[in-house]
C-alpha cells in the first residue's frame, strides 16, 4: 500500500492544486468585475481507517469557500442610477425569459446580485451590466408611502406628474424694528408708520377704528437777529425793528397778512406799532412768541406749542385738531424767521376705519409707507403660476409712549395693475404685535388667505405658516424685512426626465418642473446562509435549501452614485498562485520518486 498510496495521494494532490489554480485564475480574471465575489479553496484531508500505531497522513480533497459576505471597495460613480450596498444584502433582480415586441417577458423567478451598475433602458427598466432587471416596491407619489411589501420589476415611463395647487406657504422673517420706508423721517416720531389719513380707504385690518391724531411738526433754518453781534433769534425777538435791535432781518409791515388754512381758515393781519393785538391782528413791533401763539390758536393747537430753539430755529407744530398750512403776503419777512412759504405739516394718524384693502388710487402711498416682505411663485389647480408677493406695514410703535405697542400688518398683492377703486393689495386680517423681546405677543402661528385671486388667477385657501416664533422684530440697520424662508407646496405638471438613487435607497424621479419625487423603494434581500447561494452568470445568485429563503426588510445601506468593486485582490491571488505552483511541483516530485522506487523493485524481481 505504501508506494501505491503515495502515487494515488500525489495524484489527488495534483487534482486539488489544479482546482485551486482554476479558482485563482478566475479570481484574477475578475479582479475588475463589478461586485465580483472571489472563490477561495478549502483543502480537506482524507484519512484511511488504520490502527493507532499505523496512522497515515492520508489523501486530500478540495471544496470551494465562498466570500459572498466579504465586501469590495465602494467607490463614487458619475452615473446617478449606479448604486452599491454598504453592509449585508443583495439586490433583488430578474432575468427575462424572452422578449415580445421588444419588451421583456419575466418568469417570476427572483435572482440576487450585488452588481449595482444599473441604467435606465429604452423601456424604462433599470438593467445592470449583466442584463438583470432591478426589483423594488413602488411608492405612491402623493403620499410618499410604499404601495406593497412584495418586490416587483420596476419600470418608469415618461408619465406626467399632475399639478398640485398651493395650499400652504412656510414663512420666516425678521421685521426691522424701525422700517426705513420711503416716507420715514428719523426726526419725526411715527413717520415710519403707515398713516391711514393719507389713504382714501384705510388699509388696516377690517374694523380697525380710525387712528387717533398725533402732533407733527416742521422746522425752519437757524437765523439771527439785527444785533451787531450775530445772535440767534428767540421768542422775544421783534417782528420789525431798526438796526442793531433784537428783531428779524426783514421787517413785517402794517397790512401784511399770514393765513392759517385751518378749519375755518384764519388770517392774521399786521398792524402798526402799538396797534390792535387780538386773535386776528398783531402789531409789527410784537414778538415772535406772540406770533407763534396766534398761529397755534388759529390752527387749534392746544397740545404742543410752536417754539424757537436756542439756536434760532422756529418749529411749527400741528397739534391734534388740524393739519398745518401757512401762507403769507410777505415771504421775505417769513424767510427771516427761517421759514419758507407755504409752511406745511400733516398730523400723524387719522383717516377712516380699516377696510383691509389697498385700492389703486392709494397704491403710491402704500408702497411709500411699507416694506417688501418677499415673494414666492404659487400655483392654481391647473398648475398655472402666479407671483404671491407680500409687504409689511408698521401701524403702531411703542416709541410713541404709553398706550402704544409695536404692531404690524401683512399684505399680499391681488392686482398689480389696479387703478382707481380696484383692490391692489389685501390685508391678511391679523395684527402682529411684538413685545420688547422682539417676539410676537400673542403668537400668530398661521393665517389663512381665503380663496385669494392673484392677478386674475383664483387660488384655493392658502395657509401661511409662521411657526411659534417664525416672525420676529429686531433692530436691523438696513431697515427692511429679512426673509429667512419662504416656500410653498404647489407645483406645475411635469414629465419624468431622469431617475436617480437617493441615500435612503429610493428611486427618485426628476421631473421637468423641477420636482424630485420618490417613485420606488429598493429592497435588499438577506439570507441566513449567504455563502450557500448558488452562483449563476453575471454576478448573480440563486437561493438554495442551504442558503434559506430571502429575507426582506433587513440588510445594509444603499449608496447612490457608487459601485462596489471586486473583493479579489491581485496581490493576494499572486501569493496563492506561487504557493499553489510550489505544491503542485512537490506532488509531481513525489510521483517521480514513487515511480523510481517502483522501478527499483521491479529490477530486483527480474
Amino acid at each position: 500500500m505504501g508506494l501505491f498510496g503515495a502515487l494515488t495521494t500525489s495524484v489527488a494532490g495534483l487534482r486539488a492544486q489544479s482546482y485551486a489554480l482554476e479558482n485563482i485564475s478566475g479570481n484574477i480574471a475578475n479582479s475588475q468585475t463589478t461586485a465580483f465575489k472571489r472563490i477561495d479553496t478549502s483543502f480537506l484531508d482524507l484519512i484511511p481507517d488504520t490502527g493507532n500505531n499505523n496512522q497515515l497522513a492520508g489523501s486530500v480533497a478540495t471544496a470551494s469557500r465562498e466570500t459572498n459576505t466579504v465586501q469590495g471597495d465602494v467607490q463614487k460613480a458619475a452615473v446617478s442610477t449606479y448604486m452599491a450596498i454598504s453592509g449585508d444584502g443583495f439586490f433583488v433582480v430578474q432575468q427575462p425569459g424572452g422578449f415580445t415586441d421588444g419588451n421583456p417577458v419575466f418568469n417570476g423567478v427572483n435572482n440576487y446580485t450585488r452588481r449595482g451598475d444599473f441604467t435606465l433602458d429604452k423601456n424604462g427598466y433599470l438593467v445592470n451590466g449583466a442584463g438583470y432587471y432591478l426589483e423594488g416596491i413602488p411608492i405612491d407619489p402623493t403620499t410618499g408611502n410604499v404601495t406593497g411589501s412584495v418586490p416587483q420589476v420596476l419600470r418608469f415611463g415618461s408619465d406626467f406628474l399632475p399639478a398640485q395647487p398651493t395650499t400652504a406657504v412656510t414663512y420666516r422673517a425678521n421685521l426691522a424694528s424701525y422700517p426705513l420706508t420711503t416716507k420715514h423721517d428719523t426726526s419725526v416720531p411715527g413717520s415710519e408708520l403707515i398713516n391711514p389719513a393719507d389713504f382714501t380707504a384705510n388699509p388696516r385690518t377690517v374694523g380697525t377704528p380710525p387712528a387717533p391724531y398725533f402732533n407733527n411738526s416742521t422746522s425752519g433754518t437757524a437765523v439771527s437777529s439785527k444785533l451787531t453781534t450775530p445772535t440767534p433769534i428767540s421768542g422775544a425777538s421783534l417782528l420789525s425793528g431798526g438796526a442793531n435791535t433784537d428783531s428779524i432781518i426783514t421787517n413785517f409791515a402794517a397790512g401784511d397778512t399770514i393765513t392759517i388754512a385751518g378749519s375755518p381758515a384764519t388770517t392774521i393781519t399786521s398792524t402798526a406799532s402799538g396797534g390792535l393785538d387780538d386773535a386776528t391782528h398783531i402789531p409789527v413791533d410784537s414778538t415772535i412768541a406772540n406770533l407763534l401763539s396766534k398761529i397755534d390758536a388759529a390752527n387749534g393747537n392746544t397740545t404742543t406749542p410752536s417754539s424757537v430753539s436756542a439756536t434760532g430755529v422756529v418749529t411749527l407744530n400741528t397739534g391734534l385738531a388740524n393739519d398745518l398750512s401757512i401762507t403769507t403776503s410777505n415771504a421775505g419777512a417769513f424767510a427771516a424767521l427761517g421759514l419758507s412759504t407755504p409752511a406745511t405739516a400733516n398730523r400723524i394718524g387719522g383717516g377712516t376705519a380699516g377696510t383691509g384693502t389697498v385700492i389703486g388710487s392709494d397704491l403710491q402711498n402704500f408702497i411709500a409707507q411699507s416694506v417688501s416682505g418677499g415673494a414666492t411663485t404659487a400655483y392654481d389647480v391647473s398648475g398655472s403660476p402666479v407671483s404671491l408677493q407680500f409687504r409689511w406695514a408698521k401701524v403702531d410703535s411703542a416709541t410713541l409712549g404709553a398706550g402704544h405697542v409695536d404692531k404690524w400688518n401683512l399684505f399680499y398683492q391681488v392686482n398689480p395693475n389696479a387703478t382707481g377703486s380696484d383692490v391692489a393689495w389685501q390685508n391678511v386680517g391679523t395684527d402682529f404685535t411684538f413685545g420688547a423681546n422682539g417676539q410676537m405677543s400673542p403668537a400668530v402661528p398661521s393665517v389663512t388667505l381665503n380663496n385669494p385671486t392673484i392677478g386674475g388667477v383664483p387660488l384655493g385657501n392658502v395657509t401661511v405658516n409662521f411657526g411659534a416664533s417664525g416672525v420676529t422684530q429686531f433692530a436691523d440697520a438696513n431697515g427692511n424685512v429679512q426673509v429667512n424662508d419662504i416656500r410653498q407646496d404647489g407645483f406645475p405638471a411635469g414629465q419624468l426626465q431622469t431617475v436617480s438613487i437617493s441615500t435612503n435607497g429610493r428611486v427618485v424621479g426628476n421631473y421637468s418642473n423641477g420636482r424630485n419625487i420618490d417613485l420606488a423603494q429598493i429592497v435588499l434581500a438577506t439570507f441566513n446562509g449567504p455563502n450557500f447561494l448558488k452562483r449563476i452568470d453575471g454576478g448573480a445568485f440563486e437561493a438554495t435549501d442551504e442558503s434559506g429563503g430571502a429575507l426582506f426588510g433587513k440588510g445594509g445601506k444603499i449608496v447612490g452614485s457608487s459601485l462596489e468593486g471586486s473583493n479579489s485582490d491581485i496581490a493576494d491571488e499572486f501569493t496563492k498562485l506561487i504557493v499553489t505552483q510550489q505544491a503542485y511541483s512537490a506532488n509531481t516530485k513525489v510521483i517521480t520518486t514513487a515511480n523510481q522506487m517502483a522501478q527499483d523493485l521491479l529490477n530486483v524481481l527480474r
